[in-house]
């Protein structure tokens, strides 16, 4: 407990000196030639990235692991190890109908001195015993939660998913609104889950941006869904401020079909949603992650099962943000 209350101390001073030079991000653009693995890894000028998995397990329960990267928008010159010019955070959850609601934890520190990084040429991203590493043709990840123990790997049967105009995606009305973003759908899983054996199918997405969320959104709603045809589905709607939808992508269509307030925060998030022609129901209601001590939000992040119809046409996540507060990112 001492080393984990250590890394999120050392994560608290985001900000530089008040003298400190405000960065230069660069813009994401169309055409980007994506070449692997290195961009696998990480791009440490943007101004934020995540790498994203989530995925069920034998025993209908799920998982998601995320790291994200952050520069902040202040730095100085100082060649300090302690100078914060990246910034970690963790994230990772189990959702066990059996435990009757979302077990999470999450870590924050700052790049350097071991502690915490992220590489360039592959995927290797760590906090602290946490991290996702890619090894050869497939990445790990190895979680030692508070509450929980996830030592798995992940099996890509082909390529990435270049998403929007060929990685490309917009996430707005400016030119400037918009990310990097492949996904890896229909990921073989093997492993341990609290040292017991475990197996399923996980999805992973990874992004990076320097202007992911335009001034007028809250939040967004994001579906990843791997079908039982070997297909995929990945949706997401920018909610405005308003209430209403600030951008969609071309024919996307979310439609809530019911809602769930959490006891804990009063929050109301819509659970169950048909997201381009398929139910989206969740594995259970409760899915809510309080990550304040982190990323400073609390947001719905769950297991759903599709239906096309009556029938289970895949399973994946769910993730909806901006209603408890407008988010910042």
């Amino acid at each position: 407990m001492k080393r984990r209350r250590f890394l999120l101390l050392t994560a608290a001073p985001f900000l530089s000196p008040a003298w400190a030079a405000k960065v230069a991000y660069p813009q994401v653009v169309p055409g980007r030639r994506f070449a692997f693995p290195r961009d696998d890894g990480a791009h440490p000028r943007f101004r934020t990235e995540w790498w994203y998995v989530t995925g069920w397990l034998d025993g209908a329960r799920g998982f998601q692991v995320t790291f994200f990267r952050a520069r902040p928008e202040e730095q100085s010159d100082n060649p300090s190890a302690f100078n914060p010019r990246q910034v970690l955070f963790a994230h990772a959850a189990l959702s066990d109908p059996r435990r009757g609601r979302l077990v999470h934890d999450e870590r924050a520190a700052r790049a350097g001195l071991g502690l915490a990084g992220a590489e360039l040429e592959r995927t290797r991203v760590w906090i602290d015993d946490w991290s996702l590493e890619q090894q050869g043709g497939r990445f790990h990840a190895r979680i030692a939660a508070r509450d929980f123990d996830l030592d798995l790997a992940f099996t890509p049967p082909a390529g990435p998913v270049l998403q929007g105009e060929g990685g490309f995606s917009r996430k707005g009305h400016r030119p400037e609104e918009a990310s990097y973003y492949y996904s890896r759908p229909q990921l073989a899983v093997t492993g341990k889950v609290d040292g017991e054996d475990a197996s399923g199918t996980a999805w992973l997405d990874h992004e990076w941006s320097s202007a992911y969320l335009a001034p007028e959104a809250a939040g967004w709603d994001w579906a990843g869904i791997n079908l039982f045809d070997g297909g995929s589905l990945m949706a997401f709607r920018m909610r405005g401020r308003d209430g209403g939808v600030h951008y969609a992508p071309p024919g996307t269509a979310f439609k809530v079909l019911r809602t769930w307030q959490s006891p804990r925060t009063a929050v109301r998030y819509p659970v169950s949603m048909e997201v381009n022609g398929l139910r989206l129901e969740p594995l259970m209601d409760d899915q809510e992650l309080d990550s304040r001590a982190s990323t400073g939000t609390i947001y719905w992040e769950g297991a759903v099962r599709a239906f096309a119809g009556t029938k289970e046409a895949g399973r994946g996540y769910l993730e909806l943000t901006g209603y408890w507060k407008p988010m910042s990112l």
